[in-house]
């Protein structure tokens, strides 16, 4: 599994999972990038998902100890 951070204009959902690595994840964003005008995270995500079922949006939390 790798763990991947992107950003977007909101700063939401910073983070996903997938079993690609980040080479396909790339080739990826540019197909789903061609399509759209304008994203978010979890619209990459979702688009993601259908090619990639193990793919999914983690929430990261800070943890003091």
């Amino acid at each position: 599994m790798y763990y991947y951070r992107i950003y977007d204009d909101h700063e939401e959902l910073n983070f996903f999972k997938s079993s690609y690595d980040d080479k396909r994840i790339g080739k990826l964003l540019e197909e789903f990038e061609r399509q759209r005008q304008q994203y978010f995270n979890l619209d990459f995500v979702e688009f993601l998902k259908k090619k990639d079922v193990d793919a999914e949006i983690i929430e990261v939390e800070n943890i003091s100890y």
